[in-house]
């Protein structure tokens, strides 16, 4: 095979095209450093509802909003003024709610949807409801949660119960809502996480525990799926332009209903729990941290925010610490396309 000799206008071209390539390269860096050297504003360690601002003309979404921290979220976006749709699976229960909401502000303006996370129809048939009446939405708070049930269950669509609950449900709704999500000018995906995430890895060779269920690896797992896929969420989005905020939160360890309907008040954890829980968060505090992140103008995306003392159980709000195996994105391509496969939502 001949070559043919370069010439002196083929040289120059190439350096060009070199210097061109050394160019990007150098200016790819560059963002980069300057990504990673951005401030970030630590939140006031004692912020509150208090200094939200206002919420007026904003529409927020919050799934599991019926009781516990869901139910404070949207009690609070109410207050500051938010247009607030409850997600959830009991439509009673969501009454009560919308009732209480509306004693404690009587121009709230509230609604009830039906939505059960551990059914990826029931997530369609919510997005598609939501498609064709929102002009928009300004934040999707992916709050419900079972945590440990003693037996393994079995979702709608065959999955483990905590991960299709937990992480697949809140997948497949944020990308179902992605195209109201970035009609909004400050589009904002605040997904809960916990720090039992720490305690967890990524089982890829058994995700959904159908050799091996242990209640409590099950859901950390879960968790740590929703930390790495908020964290990605927020990479996509820069890369393909999407204008969306995704931030993570955790509680700590609020007093909630989670210990009653998961493992039971009278199993061992919840004997150890009833022990203790006057030492931590109530709902309302345990709320700061997704409230922070859903309305400060500050609040950073990809960013993790939880209580700062006492191992992140309690205490001042602020940057939570980020699991190794959160950070590590090495595996994270893998769960996305994973995710994809099981839910069979594209994020566009």
């Amino acid at each position: 095979m001949s070559h043919s000799p370069a010439t002196p206008s083929n040289t120059a071209t190439q350096r060009l095209l070199n210097a061109a390539r050394m160019l990007f390269t150098i200016s790819a860096m560059a963002g980069t450093l300057a990504a990673q050297a951005t401030p970030r504003t630590e939140p006031k360690p004692d912020w509150s509802t208090h200094d939200m601002p206002s919420q007026k003309g904003r529409i927020v979404l919050v799934t599991g909003g019926t009781s516990g921290m869901g139910y404070e979220d949207a009690l609070a976006l109410t207050r500051a003024g938010a247009e607030v749709i409850i997600a959830a699976r009991n439509a009673e229960r969501g009454r009560e709610a919308i009732t209480k909401i509306k004693q404690a502000v009587p121009e709230a303006r509230v609604q009830f949807e039906t939505l059960d996370l551990a059914n990826l129809q029931s997530v369609r048939d919510l997005a598609n409801r939501l498609q064709g009446r929102l002009p928009r939405l300004d934040v999707l708070i992916n709050n419900a949660a079972i945590m440990s049930p003693p037996v393994r269950g079995v979702s709608a669509d065959g999955y483990e119960m905590q991960l299709a609950t937990n992480y697949l449900g809140h997948f497949a709704l944020t990308g179902l809502l992605m195209p109201l999500l970035r009609k909004s000018d400050d589009g904002r995906v605040v997904s809960l996480s916990s720090i039992a995430a720490g305690r967890a890895s990524l089982n890829f060779d058994d995700l959904q525990a159908e050799r091996s269920y242990d209640p409590f690896a099950s859901y950390s797992q879960s968790k740590l799926a929703v930390l790495k896929w908020s964290i990605e969420l927020q990479q996509r989005s820069d890369a393909a332009g999407w204008g969306i905020r995704s931030i993570a939160a955790h509680p700590g360890v609020a007093v909630t209903e989670l210990i009653a309907r998961g493992p039971g008040l009278d199993s061992e954890f919840g004997k150890q729990w009833a022990v203790e829980r006057d030492l931590y968060h109530s709902a309302a505090q345990g709320a700061l941290p997704t409230l922070y992140a859903a309305t400060a103008l500050e609040a950073v995306g990809g960013a993790y925010y939880g209580p700062t003392g006492d191992n992140e159980k309690r205490g001042p709000l602020g940057f939570a610490k980020m699991p190794p195996a959160a950070a590590d994105r090495s595996n994270s391509a893998t769960l996305w396309q994973l995710s994809e496969r099981l839910t069979g939502v594209t994020y566009r």
